[in-house]
């Protein structure tokens, strides 16, 4: 039985969605260029079940480049409408579109000479009266089995919301650079800003050796510097090559007497290398692909700038 119920449920939503794809016409269009166009903010609002949707489409448009904000139906009748200008858009959602604090608020915002686009179910409502834009948003079945709670028509009231963010998006040409500045601080922020130059190793931070220095001296060196690897240098102080762990770990097997080798000898020749202007999850991209923890980094003419070791990426977050 639980089963069969929610496999209903699911597909009840479903066909929900399906309905609302054949209501796009060129209302929804209208609404597009009205948000696109606007001067202000787009202010969302809406009560009950509907209100948690309208956050959740307020949030989406703000993040993606339409500057917007929640509004509580309630608390707008009682101060919080000095938040609407008659620069902004206002969306309305209800089902019914006859819910008392919207019908209350409709006036207000008329009187303030705001664009009302609605998101709602009954288009002869008083909500549907009132706006500019009315979007359907109907179901023909909700989906609890009581026929009281609000299932299928918030999914399909919050997929029009999707749909108008996603038409925005490509209307603006927001990109993907543009949605990173908006999350700074999350992971998929820092995938889509954070460059290389932002977190390698400089100067002291990492080993530069000579060339003609003993493997034992550059381990010292490693050592000292808490880092995985030296970068090699030749007598003209151009970057020739790297040590790695990897390096030592080959070579102590085959050679006893490897501490005394010259570094040149057993260091990894013209390793593989990254610029400093690329993004970190380029970096980490290819320490994954060429199974190596280390990447130095060089200008345009192979100029050593610094050095990328896999820690850096683990404490940036990236791993």
């Amino acid at each position: 039985m639980p089963l069969k119920k929610a496999i209903e449920v699911i597909r009840t939503e479903a066909q929900a969605i399906k309905d609302l794809a054949k209501r796009i016409d060129g209302r929804f269009s209208k609404a597009v260029d009205v948000i696109a166009k606007c001067k202000g903010r787009v202010i969302v609002t809406g009560m009950g079940k509907t209100g948690i949707i309208g956050r959740k489409i307020a949030a989406t448009l703000s993040s993606t480049g339409t500057p917007s904000l929640w509004m509580h139906s309630a608390e707008a009748v009682h101060g919080d409408l000095g938040q609407v200008t008659r620069n902004d858009v206002v969306i309305v959602i209800s089902s019914s579109g006859e819910t008392d604090e919207i019908k209350r608020l409709l006036p207000l915002v008329k009187k303030i000479k705001s664009k009302i686009i609605a998101l709602t179910g009954n288009q002869k409502s008083t909500l549907a009266q009132y706006s500019d834009i009315v979007l359907d948003v109907s179901v023909k079945k909700e989906g609890c089995p009581l026929g009281l709670a609000p299932m299928a028509s918030t999914t399909a009231t919050l997929v029009m919301g999707d749909a108008l963010a996603a038409c925005l998006i490509v209307r603006r040409e927001f990109k993907r650079e543009n949605f990173a500045f908006y999350h700074p601080g999350g992971s998929l922020g820092r995938r889509l800003l954070l460059k290389v130059e932002d977190i390698m190793r400089r100067g002291a931070q990492y080993p530069k050796v000579k060339e003609g220095m003993a493997v034992k001296d550059v381990l010292l060196a490693i050592t000292q510097a808490r880092c995985g690897s030296a970068c090699v240098l030749n007598g003209k102080g151009k970057f020739v090559g790297i040590f790695t762990d990897g390096d030592l770990r080959r070579h102590l097997e085959t050679d006893r007497k490897l501490l005394e080798r010259k570094i040149f000898e057993v260091m990894t020749k013209n390793p593989t290398t990254i610029s400093k202007d690329k993004l970190a999850v380029e970096a980490l991209q290819i320490l994954q692909d060429k199974k190596i923890d280390e990447l130095p980094v060089v200008d345009r003419k192979g100029k050593l700038m610094g050095l990328l070791d896999v820690q850096d990426l683990l404490k940036a977050g990236l791993v």
